[in-house]
């Protein structure tokens, strides 16, 4: 018996470790080999047009020269990053280089879309604004569950409307139903916080911050009164948390007038756009058909103003949870991609196409030299931030923790980090990607507002333990498969070595002191002069950013 109890604990230990190793192997694979032709759900032609005529207006009206089109290897690395969260692999770097077919980059957009890789990664990237990043109450396997889910409609490319019904009105447990964490995320001990709620929903779906409200009237947008956030949560009032799950009760909503000291109850209600609302079905059904309807445009602009966040790292207009109403001269290129977004039944694999396939999307992350008399190192940091703010030059921006974690571990690897990885392979990626994220600081929910890089950051690219592991020779290691493969000709193993991490060939004058490094190396010497090469891009500023 006291052999069985010491054994006990080694038993969980081990269940919770198979646990772990399933769902980091367990999601099904995809073909993600090239396609052809691109296909006709994804056609954005005419959308990108209208788009980029409004930018070539805007750049003309005022007289700023955009940057030229960034190299085809640089604009693969921004779609891997965005939609996988890390840089092109060797493999795949080599197979883009050799693709020569018409439309190439909308081919390998639709390619990254395919792959397993991608509805795993933007789900965690839009489950920010829909759950938080926070553990809280909020328990880390309902967490994986809701990512799960919300990955398989991504993959499915079901529409977006429809997800955020599912999420508003979801009713079930919250494991077999994960939809419905959107809502347990506000359980506080017995109770769903219904204004809680309320907040989030108009956040994440309107792109409007409106918590002020609770208390009284926002001070700096009239459009939100006190009245609007209590009509707002009363639509999640009725919801409660049995032992079967989220279900609707009939509790309703009270406030107290602390004018008076006085409870009153408040019917749901809506601060606009009350024609849309049902008549039938429950509170929560009524308030998810109002959001999603085709006449609230508020809710298209706010997923293409993520999405646009997402891709370039700055939503197109900032912050991203306060949007200007529908209409204003300032926000018409999100007008325009939003009404097409509704014609396109809401997909959002169109709307990824849509972006990356924009001007703006693809110009160099370096001014015009064209644009002035001047070098582009002397251009100010006013002009510099004036195409920046006009979109006329792609934004220089400090990548998120797992994105560089990202990087670091794919550029230390020859071959794809995928689904169809060794399983160590992938459960190394999966640990040290949560050990790296945790020390190197998360934003949560507040990732795509501005932020600066510290100290303690560089210094864990510099010395931290993953990082060494990452590009010391080794039979598998990235350093000593490009050495060896690389020992007669010391300006290929360079070029390649930039490639894999900075996505880029080296310069002359790179060429020429780091191309020092590797003058009559041989063997063990030629592999540490690769590793001391791989140390210095990984430390590089440029690796951190998405450039």
């Amino acid at each position: 018996m006291t052999v069985l109890r010491r054994l006990v604990p080694l038993l969980l230990v081990a269940a919770a470790l198979l646990a772990m190793i399933q769902t980091i192997s367990g999601r099904k694979t995809t073909n993600i080999s090239t396609p052809a032709t691109v296909s006709k759900q994804f056609a954005v032609d005419l959308t990108t047009e209208k788009i980029d005529q409004w930018f070539a207006a805007r750049w003309t009206s005022e007289q700023i020269t955009p940057a030229t089109t960034a190299a085809p290897l640089a604009i693969l690395r921004r779609l891997s990053l965005a939609l996988h969260g890390t840089v092109p692999s060797l493999e795949e770097l080599r197979e883009f280089d050799a693709d020569d077919r018409p439309q190439k980059l909308e081919r390998w957009t639709q390619r990254l879309l395919t792959d397993s890789r991608c509805p795993t990664y933007l789900s965690e990237r839009l489950g920010r604004a829909l759950v938080g990043a926070d553990e809280g109450p909020f328990l880390a396997f309902r967490r994986d569950r809701f990512h799960a889910w919300l990955g398989e409609q991504i993959a499915a490319d079901r529409p977006w409307d429809r997800i955020v019904t599912e999420l508003v009105s979801g009713r079930g447990l919250p494991t077999g139903n994960p939809e419905t964490n959107f809502i347990t995320i506000a359980q506080i001990d017995e109770e769903i916080d219904a204004e809680l709620l309320a907040g989030r929903s108009v956040r994440a779906f309107l792109g409007q911050r409106i918590d002020c409200a609770q208390c009284h009237d926002h001070f700096f947008d009239p459009r939100w009164k006190q009245v609007h956030f209590q009509g707002l949560a009363a639509f999640f009032s009725p919801v409660r948390f049995t032992p079967l799950g989220v279900d609707d009760g009939d509790r309703q909503f009270q406030v107290t007038d602390h004018a008076d000291d006085t409870s009153r109850v408040v019917s749901p209600g809506v601060p606009f756009g009350s024609e849309w609302l049902p008549e039938g079905g429950s509170a929560r059904q009524r308030f998810a058909a109002w959001l999603t309807d085709e006449r609230n445009e508020r809710f298209d602009r706010a997923i293409v103003n993520r999405l646009w966040g997402l891709m370039f790292g700055r939503p197109f207009h900032a912050p991203i949870d306060d949007l200007p109403d529908p209409g204003d001269p300032a926000t018409v290129p999100l007008d325009l991609i939003a009404r097409d977004f509704r014609d396109h039944r809401r997909s959002l694999k169109w709307l990824v196409h849509v972006i990356a396939s924009s001007r703006p999307f693809r110009l160099d992350s370096r001014p015009n030299p064209q644009a002035r008399q001047s070098t582009p190192d002397e251009i100010s940091s006013e002009e510099l931030r004036g195409q920046e703010e006009a979109w006329a030059i792609f934004p220089l921006i400090r990548l998120r923790p797992e994105q560089v974690i990202g990087a670091m571990l794919q550029a230390g690897s020859i071959k794809t980090i995928d689904r169809h990885s060794h399983l160590f392979t992938r459960a190394r990626r999966f640990f040290g990607e949560q050990n790296f994220v945790q020390e190197y600081g998360d934003l949560g929910d507040e990732e795509l507002s501005e932020q600066t890089g510290t100290i303690p950051q560089a210094l864990l690219r510099m010395n931290g333990e993953l990082a060494r592991e990452l590009i010391q020779p080794g039979l598998l290691s990235a350093t000593t498969t490009i050495a060896k493969a690389t020992v007669d000709d010391n300006a290929l193993c360079l070029r390649t070595c930039f490639e894999v991490c900075l996505g880029r060939q080296p310069v002359a004058e790179e060429s020429e002191v780091l191309g020092g490094w590797l003058t009559g190396t041989r063997g063990e010497q030629r592999e540490q002069a690769v590793e001391d090469i791989f140390w210095t891009l990984f430390n590089s500023p440029e690796f951190s950013w998405n450039h």
